[in-house]
């Protein structure tokens, strides 16, 4: 298994697990948990493989990490000010 296909299937076991959930809370769940224990380069890693297309995303995780690439856009675009500026 490649590094991306570990990336892919460890966020799949993450969705598998909020999978009892009604669809909308389990994508919350599992994008929650991810920006909760995921490094950030695994983050950023696992949006870039959805953005050129990898395969295999459980469809709670896709929608997972599109919130994701949508926060980390949003913070690359309004980053926060350094601590005593504002």
């Amino acid at each position: 298994m490649s590094p991306d296909e570990k990336l892919v299937y460890m966020a799949n076991q993450i969705g598998k697990f909020f999978h009892h959930r009604p669809e909308a809370q389990a994508a919350a769940d599992t994008a929650d948990h991810l920006r909760k224990y995921w490094d950030p380069r695994m983050r950023h890693e696992i949006v870039k493989l959805l953005n050129n297309g990898a395969q295999g995303f459980d469809p709670i995780v896709k929608k997972a990490v599109t919130t994701i690439a949508v926060d980390l856009r949003d913070h690359h675009l309004h980053p926060l000010a350094p601590e005593g500026e504002e």
